[in-house]
This record gives structure tokens, sequence and C-alpha cells, in this order.
């Protein structure tokens, strides 16, 4: 039960800064407490994934293991998952790193913090790196695994070798001395709880040096140089995190999908219909599968609710909403932030029902609309009012219904049942859990247009283009090979 109570962060505080505008730090106060929320949430969940491997014995041997074997592909994927989601923390604690690199400047408290979060990332990197490779090289056949291109996983060829490289040299160890000279100066208090995660985490590295690090790293270092030369590892090879660390700020506020796009869209959309968004720049979308990050539901307006369903037996469907579930109704005819309320979704604050000007604005957005009949989507649409009002499943949890995510609330819609056909909609194992992404919406959406067995149609795909600061209008053909776009997209698009 320890492991379920630990929360993937990845699923976690990541997703609390997930789809919107209004998760933005609007001070730099707020922006540092953000960022120090940021650190523990990446630090936890890299935490998670090493208890994982703990449990796959099969697969990560806690004890030394010279014999080869062949793994299985099922075995394969769980230990490319792992990998990968590791890789993705990395590059949110080197983003973070980089935009905290200049604390120095700072002429008052702020850079006393800003250097806590800058040394927090780079000790959560170094002590799990160790932690890791340490797990890892008991078995010899996952650093063939982990150097393997797996370009569906955005994963190129060599990654491990270079990952080992950057942490198993002399230069991390020095850089890490010198940081802990500068902390041991810094005669800044407040943020107890980070400073309490930093004097662990160096603690661990100490021992780590004492013990197996520096035994790691003469054994691994020939090899290393060898396989991987003098190249830095994935994210800063890209100069993603540098890059993201810049564009998050100047285009924080800006999405490539303006407002006239999104007011055209109200012409289209039907209660019902399904969106996915994607945003880019977002350490929120770091951790999360695939290119789709999110989805919500469109449930519309009491009026555009009332003329969709005028000539079916549905027409009454607001009077059992408002019968059946009255608080939530009533929220749902709140403005947000100023407008109509239009959606409906799981964001970090709960199950919220959201306009359609905060919710498409992104940059990027398709809108799927199921093959059902008017009657099964009034049931989905329910259904989605019952669910109103439950807090986000920080824990990714399928079987509980106490708390939801935002591809959990458009699974349960749409779910199957003895009075109606429902959305078939799969299910993929990511670190033990049985999840639904966004991602494999599109996945299956291609599968099924491929074998013609369709269960949604697409209305629209809105496709971000960063270089051009656009989303254009994009076919059916491009959308169906949007799930297997490299979580960084953007930087092969094309350049400027």
């Amino acid at each position: 039960m320890k492991m379920r109570s630990v929360l993937m962060a990845c699923f976690c505080l990541l997703l609390c800064f997930q789809a919107h505008g209004d998760q933005e730090a609007k001070s730099d106060q707020e922006k540092i407490g953000k960022d120090l929320q940021l650190v523990q949430a990446c630090r936890q969940g890299l935490g998670f994934i090493l208890t994982f491997t703990s449990n796959r014995p099969g697969i990560f041997s806690a004890d030394k293991n010279n014999k080869s074997r062949l793994f299985t592909r099922q075995e394969k994927e769980e230990a490319w998952n792992s990998w990968k989601m590791v890789s993705d923390y990395f590059l949110a604690l080197d983003s973070l790193r980089a935009s905290h690199n200049y604390f120095e400047r700072s002429k008052d408290d702020s850079g006393d913090a800003s250097f806590l979060i800058a040394y927090a990332a780079f000790l959560a990197q170094y002590r799990f790196a160790l932690e890791w490779i340490e797990r890892t090289e008991n078995n010899p056949d996952l650093d063939t695994i982990f150097n393997e291109p797996v370009p569906e996983m955005g994963l190129p060829e060599n990654t491990y070798s270079l990952f080992k490289f950057r942490f198993l040299n002399v230069a991390r160890a020095t850089e890490f001395a010198a940081l802990e000279t500068v902390y041991s100066l810094n005669k800044g208090r407040g943020h107890e709880e980070t400073r309490k995660l930093i004097r662990e985490d160096a603690d661990a590295v100490w021992k780590a040096g004492k013990f197996s690090g520096q035994i790691l790293t003469a054994k691994n270092a020939l090899k290393i140089v060898k396989k991987a030369g003098f190249a830095a590892w994935m994210p800063v090879q890209t100069g993603v995190s540098e890059y993201m660390g810049d564009t998050k700020v100047y285009r924080r506020s800006l999405s490539l999908i303006t407002e006239m796009q999104i007011r055209s869209l109200q012409n289209l959309l039907e209660p019902g219909d399904i969106l996915l968004e994607r945003r880019e720049w977002y350490l929120s979308n770091i951790g999360l599968p695939g290119f789709w990050p999110h989805a919500a539901l469109y449930v519309g307006t009491p009026e555009e609710r009332k003329k969709y369903f005028e000539d079916s037996d549905e027409k009454d469907i607001d009077a059992r909403l408002k019968s059946k579930y009255l608080a939530a109704y009533l929220r749902g005819q709140e403005l947000f932030e100023g407008h109509v309320p239009r959606v409906l979704e799981a964001i970090s604050e709960g199950v919220t029902f959201t306009s359609l000007e905060h919710s498409a604005s992104c940059d990027s957005l398709a809108v799927l609309r199921p093959r059902l009949s008017k009657k099964e989507k009034a049931l989905a649409i329910l259904r989605a009012f019952h669910y109103a009002g439950r807090p986000y499943d920080f824990n990714f949890d399928f079987q509980t219904d106490a708390t939801l995510v935002c591809s959990e609330l458009i699974y349960k819609a749409y779910e199957p049942s003895n009075i109606g056909k429902g959305l078939k909609l799969g299910t993929e194992e990511l670190l033990g859990r049985l999840v639904t992404p966004p991602n494999s919406m599109v996945k299956q959406f291609d599968q099924e247009a491929e074998s013609g067995d369709r269960q949604m149609d697409l209305v629209l795909f809105l496709d971000g283009h960063e270089w051009k600061k656009s989303a254009e209008l994009s076919d059916e053909r491009e959308f169906r090979e949007s799930w297997k776009r490299p979580k960084w997209h953007i930087f092969v698009q094309g350049k400027k």
C-alpha cells in the first residue's frame, strides 16, 4: 500500500501546472513557489520510479546478474517506459536549473530562493542518477535496451550511455563540491522543506561517492567514453531545456490558437464532443506519454443543449441535470473568467466547468465526435455532471471514482453499459497503472480508421506550428499521424 500512496509526480504536481493560463505565476515570488514545488514533484516522481523498479525484479534485478537472456516485448516496453519517464524528469529539472542559473544577480531574497531551486534540481538529478545507474547496472541487458533507438517513444540511440557519461565523471563530482560550498555559505532562511530535501539528497550523494559512486564511475569510464564520446546527453544536446526556459517566459500567456479561431469553434461544436489539447513549453507535458496530454468534454450551454436535443427523446436533459445534480448544474451557470462555461474537464482544481475561451486557448487542438446517438451523448453528459466537483486524481487510479484525471472523465462518461454501447476506449499499463492517456485515444482513432471500424469522427484539427507562430487547419491524415510525434515535436518541425 505504501507504493500506492506515493504520488506519481508526473501525474501530480506537473499536472497541477498542466492545462491553462490561470496556472501561470503572476509574480516572481509565485513563480519561485511553483518552481520549488515542481522540484519536489520531480524528485517524488523519480522516487516512485525507483520504487516501481524494485517491484519488477525480473527486469530490474536487485542483485548482480551476469547471465544474459532475451527480454519479451512487454518487458522491454516496461523498461523503456521507466527509462523515458526518468529522462523526462531530468529534462524538467534541467529546465528549472536553466531558468534559475543567474541567482547571483538578484539583489533580494529571491536570489537565495533561486539558488535553492537550482541546487535542489541539481541534487535530485545527481542522487537519482547514481541510484538509477546502480539499480540498472545489475542487469547487463538493460544497457543494450536503454541504448536502443525507440522513435515512437522519442528515445534516440545511445541515450543511456550519454546519461552515464554525464553523471559518472569527475566534473560532476567537482560541481557538486562547489555547489555544496556555496550552499554552506548561503545564510538565507525559509523554504525549510526544500532545505530538508537538499540535505537528504546531498547526504545520499556523499554516501554514494564514498562507496558505489566512485566504483561505478571508474568501472564505466572507459566504456562510456568509447561509446558516447564527449557528446552531451539528449536534453542538453537538443537545447530543449535552455530554450524552454526562455520561451515559456516570452510566450507564457500567448497561445498559437487565436481568439478568432476559438470563436469560430462555437459554430462547429456539439454537446458530447471530445476536445484534445496540447500546450507547448509547459513543464507539465513532461512525464505525460505522447504528443497529446489533455482531454476535455464539451457539454455546451443550456441553450445549446436545448437546441441540439430538441428533436430527440432527450429534449428534457437540462431538467434531468437540474433534478439529479443541482449543485453541479448551478456551478455550470457561473461565469468562468468572465466567459460562459461550455466545457467540463478535470484540471488540478478538480472536475471543473470552464469556458471554451479558456480550454481551447492552446497550441494544438482536435475535436472528436463520437458516432453515437443523441440518447447516448445525453447519458455521457449526465455521467460527466455526476463527477463535477470531484478532486483531481493525483494518484491516477482508474479504479476509484472519488477522484478523476482528464482522460478518465472521458473514459467514464462514455463507458459502455447495459443501456448504451458507449465508447470502447483502450487502456495501457504505465508504471503499474492502467490508464487511457489522451495520446492513446488518437492512436486508437488511427487504428480504427485503418480498419474501417470507427467509433469517432474528426471534426477539426488545428495544428500548431511554433516557428510560424500559428495554428493551421490540418487534415485527418496528419491528425492520425500526430500520436507518433515525439514529445518535443516543435524541434523537428523545421527552423526559422
